[in-house]
């Protein structure tokens, strides 16, 4: 099984050996992996800080609500951007996958 874009440890080539292609690299020396790997980490780092504003908030250790409503919807949108690029990668999946070799 090949793995063009480097996402599977391990992968071989047709030939049988391990694949030599690795992910495309970026000019800065990083992957898409890497980038994406980055953004799902920073997206969880903002849900675990509106739910630890929340919880500050209702147990009385803040009294900022608006702050607490920025940080639960700077979150959310995260969350729906990412959520959207997911969506877009599994559309162009599904394009690869139609074409004919």
């Amino acid at each position: 099984m090949t793995d063009p874009l480097g996402l599977i440890p391990n992968a071989q080539a047709p030939g049988g050996g391990i694949s030599s292609t690795s992910a495309p690299k970026t000019e800065a020396g990083s992957s898409f992996r890497d980038a994406m790997m980055k953004e799902i980490e920073q997206v969880n780092r903002l849900q675990k800080d509106a739910e630890q504003a929340i919880e500050d908030l209702t147990a009385g250790r803040r009294d900022d609500v608006d702050r607490v409503l920025i940080a639960k919807n700077q979150a959310d949108i995260a969350f729906q951007l990412l959520l959207q690029v997911r969506n877009k990668m599994m559309d162009a999946y599904e394009e690869v996958k139609q074409i004919r070799v």
